[in-house]
């Protein structure tokens, strides 16, 4: 019985993940570059890697877990420590053409810094939605609009926000 749990929750689980990287498919149906924040062992990266096979997909976390996803080729880079570290904003700062943070513990401004000019960040929280958009959008980023069926929306246990950060003056 307990083989049967993990099965359902490991399909479960892909299922969320594939409708999140979904999410961004008609946004940016390309993107160069993506950095999962949070991402542990990497299963939303493995995941999404599916729908966007020429994604260039990078790991960050405080755990070593991210290292070992590397080492199984669900990141290509992996990224060990705090998004506010000086030496990740050194190397990470304008890099990423699309940023996942599924599970946000902490601002979200130091991970901004780490996207493109015109790059979308997507967030998935269990918290409302309302302090997250003023966040996004006092970082100079534009709320777009839920591509989710309202009542989806009700249904969910969390909340999916994506942002646009803006483009660089021409």
């Amino acid at each position: 019985m307990k083989r049967l749990r993990a099965r359902l929750s490991d399909l479960d689980r892909r299922r969320r993940h594939r409708s999140t990287a979904r999410a961004m498919l008609r946004l940016d149906p390309e993107p160069e570059s993506w950095l999962d924040v949070g991402t542990g062992d990497a299963h939303f990266p493995a995941t999404a890697k599916e729908l966007f096979p020429y994604t260039s997909f990078d790991g960050l976390d405080t755990t070593t877990a991210v290292l070992v996803a590397r080492e199984a080729e669900r990141v290509e880079e992996a990224h060990l420590g705090n998004p506010a570290s000086p030496h990740l904003a050194k190397v990470l700062t304008a890099r990423y053409d699309v940023i996942s943070v599924l599970h946000p513990t902490d601002d979200l401004g130091p991970v901004l810094t780490f996207l493109r000019p015109g790059g979308h960040v997507l967030v998935e929280t269990a918290e409302p939605a309302d302090a997250l958009r003023t966040a996004l959008e006092a970082s100079g980023c534009t709320v777009l609009p839920a591509g989710r069926h309202p009542a989806l929306d009700r249904l969910s246990r969390t909340t999916r926000v994506i942002a646009r950060r803006a483009p660089s003056p021409a």
